[in-house]
């Protein structure tokens, strides 16, 4: 089980584990003024549950997943946060998932992104991390269906599926608004891309660089002001 400041996650039945991607996704996605939201491929519900941290009370969190394993879990996590009444989860795929009404100001994504590397034997280890069931076109494809006018779209790559994943937006009337480079030392390679993307082509990207480790094992003050609300060990 994995503690945060004010919620815990069980994840020891997910396919798709807690980790630093979807922390740093849930902490990096912008809410502001975000009513209705959606996970797609939620895993373990930890993206949803830092969303549910984040926002108003009167904001609507969905979190579907094509695992029934990974459903029940986070259904489970849902219940023993202190924000059961703005979550639900739904076992479902995005393709064929109908969405709400009024559609949803935000979709966030910790896509699979291994498109023609050796899949492991399991099943269960497939979807996850290879795009098998999620292509880069799909999300992009429906995600663009799911939300409104104005509504965004989050996700988190590594930077070459990231330049990918830009290139296909584009095709798809999606536009790069914000995209954040990863690294966990200055001197790295870069590790992962946050991107986010509207439908308003605004021809201008907001570009930053957040790096983990200022020195040996002491987290950098940005990425501590990032996470400062959600790790135990982070005391800003």
């Amino acid at each position: 089980m994995f503690r945060f400041k004010q919620f815990a996650i069980e994840d020891k039945d997910c396919a798709h584990k807690v980790g630093t991607d979807g922390t740093l996704l849930g902490a990096w996605a912008n809410i502001h003024q975000k009513k209705n939201i959606l996970d797609v491929g939620t895993g373990s519900g930890l993206i949803a549950l830092m969303l549910a941290q984040r926002t108003p009370d009167d904001v609507t969190i969905k979190a579907i997943d094509v695992s029934e394993k990974d459903v029940n879990q986070a259904r489970e996590n849902f219940l023993q946060s202190p924000w059961p009444d703005k979550l639900e989860v739904i076992h479902q795929s995005v393709q064929n998932y109908k969405g709400i009404p009024d559609g949803f100001d935000l979709i966030v994504s910790n896509p699979p992104y291994f498109q023609n590397s050796f899949k492991p034997p399991k099943q269960e280890r497939v979807v996850p991390r290879h795009t098998t069931l999620l292509s880069f076109e799909d999300l992009l494809t429906h995600a663009y269906r799911l939300s409104t006018t104005q509504g965004r779209l989050s996700v988190i790559l590594p930077e070459v599926e990231g330049e990918m994943f830009c290139e296909l937006a584009e095709g798809k009337a999606w536009y790069a608004s914000r995209k954040t480079v990863f690294k966990s030392r200055s001197s790295k390679p870069i590790e992962r891309l946050l991107l986010e993307f509207e439908k308003i082509n605004t021809k201008e990207t907001e570009e930053k660089e957040l790096v983990l480790y200022e020195r040996d094992e002491l987290w950098s003050l940005d990425y501590q002001m990032l996470t400062k609300d959600f790790y135990l060990r982070n005391n800003l």
